[in-house]
């Protein structure tokens, strides 16, 4: 039963090391999290500020349309001159054009904003996962030193095609290097051999 466990344990380990590899992979990536992070603040502030200063310019264009609109029935009651009519239509359709240009460049600003926030939200999530691994790579760092001395194993985690390392016997400082090939022996005949390694005077 000891052997069995002993067995999974050194699997468990050796999937741990393999993670654990795979995180050390690039160490930027908090760095280059960070870096967009900051960029992405800077950018969303200057968009609020553009988004702040479109809304005021529309709010003054659609004054400026009521009050040609008002002209224009001011006029029309009043029975203003054909010219004089023809020049307050032509300044309506011109705050009108303005207007619609203003509402598409708000269109435009807020699908910028959206943007954004999905970026932050996706930087947020790859920080949160950073931290994530980071916590599992204590996590393994540490078991895997609380398995090097309970059973003195030091694996090999570089040549994953083989169960390898070296067992050291502090006592007598002696270190007896291990290989064992998965290919050619089953993992039950590995963890024995581990142990008559380690349990051998």
């Amino acid at each position: 039963m000891g052997d069995f466990a002993t067995n999974s344990n050194i699997e468990e380990l050796a999937s741990f090391a393999d993670d654990l590899v795979a995180i050390l992979k690039d160490p930027t990536d908090v760095r280059n999290l960070n870096q967009c992070l900051e960029h992405f603040k800077t950018l969303q502030s200057s968009c609020d500020d553009d988004f702040t200063s479109v809304q005021s310019s529309l709010e003054d264009y659609e004054k400026k349309i009521k009050a040609c609109r008002e002209k224009t029935e001011e006029a029309k009651a009043n029975t203003v001159a054909d010219d004089e009519m023809e020049i307050l239509e032509k300044e309506l359709e011109e705050e009108i054009g303005k207007g619609h240009l203003l509402m598409e460049e708000i269109r435009l600003v807020t699908n910028e904003i959206n943007e954004l926030e999905c970026r932050r939200v996706s930087v947020q999530e790859r920080k949160q996962a950073m931290k994530k691994l980071e916590q599992q790579e204590l996590w393994a760092q540490r078991k895997l030193s609380m398995y090097a001395s309970v059973t003195d194993i030091i694996p090999n985690m570089e040549d994953q095609s083989k169960i390898s390392g070296h067992i050291v016997d502090r006592n007598k400082r002696v270190v007896q290097k291990f290989e064992f090939d998965p290919a050619k022996i089953s993992s039950f005949d590995t963890c024995n051999g581990l142990w008559n390694m380690i349990n051998s005077p």
